[in-house]
């Protein structure tokens, strides 16, 4: 099983595109999990090692270089989210599931 992290702002709309991300992957035969963390939690997943990609998302990407640097030092995987995969609608879900699956090499 993969593992993939939104990191946000706060991370509650991120838990439920999280969630619809997770759930989408799962039904074309993925095995991937997704959590969603606020920027400071994210640092700490990303120096813990926990997941295999770290999503950076719209509204945090002024963080962007200080996440990469921290996931460049700790050698993990990550990426900005662009803001069409940052909806919580169908056509946005199936955006981050394809952004998941490019980052993960899948």
């Amino acid at each position: 099983m993969k593992k993939a992290l939104i990191i946000c702002a706060g991370g509650m709309s991120s838990s439920m595109i999280a969630m619809k991300t997770e759930e989408l992957l799962r039904k074309q035969g993925y095995d991937i999990h997704m959590e969603a963390r606020g920027t400071q939690g994210g640092k700490v997943e990303i120096e813990n090692k926990t997941f295999d990609l770290y999503l950076i998302s719209p509204q945090t990407k002024m963080y962007f270089k200080m996440l990469k640097d921290c996931a460049d030092k700790n050698g993990m995987q990550i990426a900005q989210i662009p803001p069409q995969a940052y909806i919580p609608v169908p056509i946005g879900i199936e955006k981050m599931a394809a952004l998941v699956k490019e980052e993960l090499h899948l």
